[in-house]
């Protein structure tokens, strides 16, 4: 049975952790450091964990022991919510030293990160039958009142059940080194691409960076069968950050071929930070429709999720009806789920 944290309230502990990128650089640094201001004025308890403001390790904020050390040691606390600091590159590398079996055991407590956090975000889901939240990082409440993501991600927390898309995106950021505090440059209209969509969608949330989803496929750390066989139904819900449209098309049939997507009932894709590229007749829309057509599900495509901010917040593992209206998508947790 997937078990859900409970939600929660304005005083709230969140724990900062840093299982990837510590915060060192520009706009990242001054990012969280205006964010833990703001959460703490807004009543909540901020606990700094030991590796946020490091890069000591190769492509990351420390050693993969003291990576996984510092992630156990605050779900070993009374925290409410662990949320990540930052993304990265080898944050798989953690994956050994994270006592899975001992995470079952303990009081279930919040997981919040994204992109190189699918490593976390999705083991803990299909290994431990938790909720996550696949949503922004700490840096990305550096603005408040709080907007788009961030807004939600909290939303979510605090019970939320009902998340729409957002109207528009950043296709270029404005941020610099000597302005990291800048808004979102909020240019391009949202367009959401519907392929075989005719109802709503019924289903198990489940997904994240398509880069790291290949690289857990078949390792030791792949508990999807298992997961997945107690669901009625799976939307899948994908995006791409350094994968190109054949990189795409290669880590669909991966994923395909390995059987994870044996129960899907629908695909969320989402914009890619490859845009508009094409090789050899191959775009980020042949690279997704090519492959997956035959499932004969709903797949819409440059939904608000991705590398291209703002990103819609998901519960990994929660039950959800997702729908296609008016050319926007609406997600909404269900309390009691009937399959469809």
């Amino acid at each position: 049975m997937i078990i859900e944290p409970k939600k929660i309230t304005k005083t709230a502990k969140i724990t900062l952790v840093a299982p990837s990128f510590g915060c060192t650089t520009e706009p990242y640094l001054t990012r969280l450091n205006e964010a833990i201001k703001i959460f703490k004025e807004l009543g909540f308890q901020v606990v700094e964990g030991e590796n946020i403001f490091k890069e000591d390790g190769i492509a990351s904020s420390n050693t993969p022991e003291e990576r996984a050390k510092e992630f156990m040691k605050a779900y070993d606390s009374d925290t409410d919510v662990i949320m990540s600091v930052g993304g990265g590159e080898l944050m798989c590398e953690i994956l050994p030293y994270i006592d899975f079996k001992k995470i079952k055991r303990q009081k279930p407590k919040w997981f919040v990160g994204f992109s190189d956090n699918t490593n976390l975000t999705f083991t803990l889901t299909t290994i431990c039958n938790l909720v996550t939240i696949y949503g922004p990082c700490a840096t990305k409440f550096y603005l408040y009142p709080f907007k788009f993501d961030a807004k939600d991600t909290l939303g979510l927390l605090e019970g939320k059940r009902i998340l729409r898309g957002y109207p528009r995106y950043e296709l270029t950021s404005l941020a610099t080194p000597e302005k990291p505090l800048a808004k979102l440059n909020l240019t391009e209209r949202k367009i959401i691409k519907p392929f075989n969509y005719k109802e709503p969608i019924y289903g198990t949330m489940l997904g994240g960076c398509l880069d790291c989803l290949i690289n857990l496929c078949g390792t030791k750390y792949d508990n999807v069968a298992n997961f997945i066989s107690k669901h009625t139904g799976i939307i899948w819900y994908l995006e791409a950050c350094d994968l190109s449209p054949l990189g795409i098309r290669r880590a669909l049939f991966q994923l395909k071929e390995a059987g994870w997507f044996k129960k899907v009932k629908g695909f969320l894709i989402g914009r890619p930070l490859c845009g508009d590229a094409e090789t050899f007749g191959v775009d980020k829309y042949t690279a997704v429709i090519d492959v997956l057509q035959e499932f004969n599900v709903p797949i819409l495509m440059d939904v608000d999720l991705g590398h291209l901010a703002p990103s819609m917040p998901i519960k990994n593992g929660a039950k959800a009806v997702v729908s296609y209206v008016d050319g926007n998508i609406k997600m909404e947790y269900l309390k009691k789920y009937r399959p469809r």
